[in-house]
């Protein structure tokens, strides 16, 4: 009987919490603090807020606060939307019809009728909390758990492999790649990882000497603990842990902080060169994933730990904090470029330019959506 109900409870886990529940959780976070990076700008702006909703569709709970906004957990939980006074949509975009109607009194507190400045700010807020929401994250984990390090030091080379071809040895300890620091082998595994096809200079110490030796990182398919396959840079070195070879380094705040900067930085830098790949034709498309994948790999993170879990919050809030500022209509970064657009004109441009914008933007973003949930049916169904 007990090995009934410990089965039972495992598939649970495996389903329910295992995935639905880590992915609802992680992307809740986002969302919140995204949609209120829109909320609490406008609110300074003195624009009222007619509804925070966490979730598209039809609302499961909410209420009212003082100052008359609706705040709302809705049924789709793929995103959620700050719907100003002014606004025609959840996608902000306006009716010039309902705006001309309105008296000076309304006008005041109406979004669409504040200068260029002010929506450019609140609709830029959201992707700037995302990012602010990450560092956050990562400082507070660098501060409380501590940054677990390994010295890069390499106890094997793969016969064949780039480390062999690039001179390295039993024994090299790698302190610098690129001219930049190296204070431990994941983070050597990270650059080499990121950087297939690319000539890195490592500097090595070899004894009492420092030697400098250039490796290009070959693109190779490896396959994490759940079996996820992903294709990444490998020099061919490895590393053999021993008692006591783990450290955990903790750090002071301030320390943390532009820890937590350097980590959003990367997490950026990376993205934006993965994108490129892609046009360039170094990356291949299948890696772009959806809420699907999204929801499996919360489940998987969540297996490790709770800490893991909020590391891949931060990740993904960088994520959708940089995918909004792409200059695509329906996203913060379309709004963007139309108000840039309304600030060299001197003027909005016309209803009709902007609906076509929205309609093209929603056609890009759908169909995004719909070849990432394509990947994520192949990946898993491979897996």
């Amino acid at each position: 009987m007990a090995d009934f109900f410990l089965n039972s409870f495992n598939m649970l886990s495996s389903g329910l919490i295992g995935y639905i529940v880590p992915f609802l959780f992680v992307l809740t976070i986002v969302v919140f603090f995204h949609e209120l990076g829109h909320f609490l700008v406008a609110r300074w702006a003195g624009v009222k807020v007619l509804t925070f909703s966490v979730g598209f569709g039809p609302e499961l709970a909410g209420f009212n606060d003082r100052h008359g906004t609706r705040w709302k957990l809705s049924a789709i939980p793929l995103g959620g939307y700050v719907r100003f006074f002014g606004d025609d949509s959840e996608a902000s975009n306006p009716s010039n019809a309902t705006l001309a109607s309105m008296t000076a009194e309304e006008r005041e507190s109406s979004f669409h009728h504040k200068n260029v400045g002010p929506r450019a700010a609140i609709v830029a807020a959201g992707p700037i909390a995302n990012f602010i929401l990450a560092i956050v994250i990562f400082a507070s984990l660098l501060m409380f758990l501590g940054k677990p390090s390994t010295t890069a030091r390499v106890d094997g080379i793969q016969a064949g492999s780039a480390a062999e071809a690039a001179g390295f040895k039993a024994g090299d300890i790698v302190t610098a790649i690129n001219g930049g620091k190296i204070d431990s082998f994941s983070d050597m595994q990270r650059i080499v990882g990121t950087s297939a096809g690319e000539t890195l200079t490592f500097a090595v110490k070899r004894g009492d000497s420092i030697v400098d030796l250039k490796g290009v990182p070959e693109l190779k398919e490896i396959k994490d603990r759940f079996g996820n396959i992903y294709r990444i840079g490998v020099l061919g070195i490895t590393r053999a842990t021993s008692p006591g070879d783990v450290t955990r380094e903790y750090v002071n705040p301030a320390v943390a902080l532009w820890l937590g900067v350097k980590e959003t930085w990367f997490v950026v830098d990376r993205t934006m060169a993965y994108i490129g790949g892609i046009f360039t034709g170094r990356e291949a498309a299948d890696q772009v994933g959806g809420p699907l994948r999204i929801a499996q790999i919360s489940g998987q993170v969540a297996t490790i730990g709770f800490a893991e879990l909020i590391h891949l919050a931060a990740v993904l809030s960088v994520s959708i904090g940089l995918l909004n500022l792409f200059p695509v209509p329906l996203l913060d970064g379309g709004h963007l470029l139309f108000y840039a657009a309304e600030a060299v004109r001197g003027r909005p441009i016309s209803e009709r330019a902007q609906e076509v914008g929205f309609r093209i933007g929603l056609g890009l973003v759908l169909m995004l959506m719909v070849f990432a949930t394509y990947n994520d049916i192949l990946h898993l169904a491979g897996s």
